[in-house]
Order: C-alpha cells, then structure tokens, then sequence
C-alpha cells in the first residue's frame, strides 16, 4: 500500500437506527423506519431493528473495539427521536445522555468523534404532519441541532449535518422502498429542496452555537455508466448524472440547481439557495460502486433502471459491482466539474457486504484507487471503513454483513473479522 499524507484521518463509520437497538427505552420515540419495519414485506425475512446490534447496551464493549483497532476518528449518528422524540420540543436528557457518555468515551480513548445529524430516522411525529414534504421540518432539524450542540459542541470538533440526501430522497421518497416509503416518482423536488435548506440552517446554527467546529454533509458518489451504446441507455446514464450531482451537490457547492423537469421554482422561497450554499469545510463522499444503468419502460416511475454488470465483473453480496477504478474516475471527475469551489474531501463511507478475504480486496483496492485521485490532485484527508460492526441492513434486514467485526444475532458475541486485523495493520503502519 502507498504512503498517505502525514494526519490523514483513518477511521470507520456506523448509524444508530442501524446499531444500537433499544428502539423504545431512554425516552427515545418512534421513527420513520420503526413504522416502516412494522409493515409486513418491508424488510427482507420481516427483520427489525428492535435489538440490531445492542449497541445502546455495548457502547462500553464498542469502544473498546474502536481502541483496539486503532482508529483516529469515529463516524455515529445521532438518532433525532432519541433525542427529541416528537420532533420538536424540549430535548430528551436520557437520549443526550447517551450520546455524551460516547462522546467522552471516544475522547477518553484519543478518538475523534464525528457525529452525523441525520442519517434517515425522522421522527414518525414529523412525517405524520407531512415530513420533507413539509417546509417546517427543515426548522425543526435546525432546533434539534442546537440542542445537540449546546450539550456536545465543546467536545466535538467536526459535525455532519446529513447523510446521503440522494439515497434519503429517491428510495424512500421516489420509489417507497425505504421509510417513509412514499412513491412520488419525479415529483420528490420538495423533498429534495427542504432536506437542503434543513442542511444549510443546521450550518448557520452549528457555526453560531461553535464557531471553532468544522461543518460538512456526507454526500453519496458514484458514476452513472450506460448499459449500452444506445442512445437511450446513454441519456438515461447522463439523466442520473444530473440527477445526482446536479439535484444534491450542485446547490451545496455552487448555490444553483442544474436545470431539470423536476426542478419546481415554486418550492424555493427567496433566500434559500444562499442558505443551501452555505461554505463547507469539507465534503464526506460515501462511494460503493459504479451505477450501471439503463433506461426504463415508459409506463416505469422513474426513466432509469440499473442493469446489469458487464460479464466477469464480481459482484457483492449487495450485488454491486466490485469496480475500484471507478473510484477513482469519480473523484477525479467531482474536481473536474467544482474545481476550487470543492472543499477538502472526507471519504465517510467505504465498504463491501463479502466474504473476509474479498472484503480486504475490495478495501485494498478502493484505497488503491483513492491514491491514485490523490495523486491527480483530489484533496482528500481522510478514509472511513463503512462498518465497524456487521449491522441491520436497512430494507436488506441481517444478511449483508458489511462489518469489520462479526457480529452474532442470537448472542450479540462481536469477532474481529480478517478485515479487522488488515485494517488495523494498515493503520499502524501508516502511521
């Protein structure tokens, strides 16, 4: 493996829905994804989160994880209803608590924390009186991060306010295969817009409440590829392009919208791309793979469709193709197109649900692909493993197991995988 800079930031990341259990103590209320669980044929084998990995339980047994393993930083998210369970109103002291006692935990053990605000769990209040759809929400995410903030901000130096508005938007707002599985096809804009603008006013709240900190979002990045040389397959490729960067980077970075039907003009009142565009310290990149698409049939939802991987190209327990150049192509191509309005670049997420042993191929050559952006002027400081543990999966359930440590479902016993092992040599000895 090549040398990365001196102080370049190894880490992992995890999210609360998917981890920590305990869905109903602590004064923590129900989210989007409680009731999405809750509906049979939602999640694959009608698996929930009610336990997932008990890490509410086994914080003291995580950290200890995360010391062993060596890492500088550790990427959580802060579950919204467990901290307000309403969404709105006085914080909940337990909830706070919680995420203190982690805080510190980290701290005692020289690790960075790097709290992600929101990372999909709405509280169900919010999104039974319309949710992202609802204007008002984006206020209500800015008051829960100042109450976060005024408990943790002087612990806390870097904050990420979202994760993954794409994925946010078109699974669960689009196409209903995520919480709160609502199907608006191309007419998710507002979703998209008040996600954005509740981004932009949790910076304004987060620089006034700690000035010192440093503010991102963590971002999805992957490049769309046709399935064909079809003229049909080759739009669709560059429809999702424009979809991706254009709806959810674009606005951050350059305070615009690139222009697309779905744009509604209307949903956006004076003011808000300012606030949108509000200057980063840098920007997470979550990157798994390519998109391999194709366009779809005019009776479809949306007009793409992924397809198939070319013949030979491995393929993850998540059935995404394994393609580490592809990376690379993506970050050189987000400095081609932001240039000097591009901050410093966190990559927040990074992983693969396989076997131990393909599972350090494939984060042997990630990293190697991530050097070679380097290399070719990509400033990037940093490199989060996504997941410390094996976790509940989102709509896949247990069966895709992304962690570097084993995590048994009947026992809750954590084994360090191979992975665990690599990764910790690689650390020590870039360091």
């Amino acid at each position: 493996m090549k040398r990365f800079p001196s102080g370049f930031l190894w880490g992992v990341s995890t999210s609360a829905f998917q981890i920590e259990g305990a869905l109903a103590e602590g004064g923590r209320g129900p989210s989007i994804w409680d009731r999405f669980c809750a509906e049979p044929g939602r999640i694959a084998r009608g698996e929930t989160a009610e336990v997932a990995c008990d890490h509410y339980h086994r914080v003291d047994e995580d950290l200890a994880l995360l010391a062993d393993l060596g890492v500088g930083a550790y990427r959580f998210s802060i579950a919204w209803p467990r901290v307000q369970p309403s969404g709105q109103g006085p914080a909940n002291a337990v909830g706070l608590d919680f995420y203190e006692r982690l805080v510190d935990g980290l701290l005692a053990r020289g690790i960075e924390p790097l709290p992600t605000l929101y990372h999909w769990d709405l509280p169900q209040a919010l999104q039974d009186d319309g949710g992202w759809l609802n204007r008002a929400t984006a206020q209500r995410f800015a008051d829960v991060v100042q109450l976060i903030v005024q408990r943790l901000g002087d612990r806390v130096a870097r904050w990420i306010t979202h994760n993954e508005t794409f994925e946010h938007a078109v699974f669960g707002h689009a196409l209903g295969t995520h919480a709160p599985a609502l199907e608006l096809g191309l007419g998710l804009f507002p979703v998209v817009h008040h996600l954005l603008l509740s981004h932009g006013l949790a910076v304004q709240v987060l620089r006034a409440e700690s000035p010192a900190a440093q503010v991102g979002i963590a971002q999805s990045l992957a490049p769309a590829w046709p399935a064909s040389d079809a003229a049909t397959d080759v739009e669709a490729a560059a429809l999702l392009d424009r979809l991706h960067l254009g709806l959810h980077i674009e606005p951050l970075l350059r305070g615009r919208y690139s222009e697309l039907p779905m744009v509604d003009p209307g949903v956006v009142q004076a003011g808000d791309l300012e606030t949108i565009a509000q200057p980063l310290d840098f920007l997470g990149i979550n990157f798994y793979n390519a998109n391999i698409v194709r366009a779809a049939p005019a009776d479809a939802p949306v007009p793409i469709v992924e397809a198939e991987p070319p013949g030979g190209v491995e393929r993850t327990d998540m059935g995404w193709p394994v393609l580490p150049g592809s990376f690379t192509e993506a970050l050189v191509g987000l400095k081609a197109r932001f240039g000097e309005r591009l901050p410093p670049i966190l990559i927040t997420e990074n992983g693969a649900a396989l076997p131990e042993e393909r599972q350090i191929a494939y984060l042997d050559s990630h990293l190697q692909a991530l050097h070679h952006a380097m290399d070719a002027g990509v400033d990037v400081r940093g490199y989060f493993v996504w997941s410390l543990l094996d976790n509940f999966e989102w709509a896949e359930g247990y069966r895709p197991r992304f962690g570097l440590v084993h995590v048994d479902w009947e026992t809750q016993r954590r084994t360090p995988k191979a992975s665990y092992r690599w990764y910790r040599a690689l650390i020590a000895a870039q360091r």
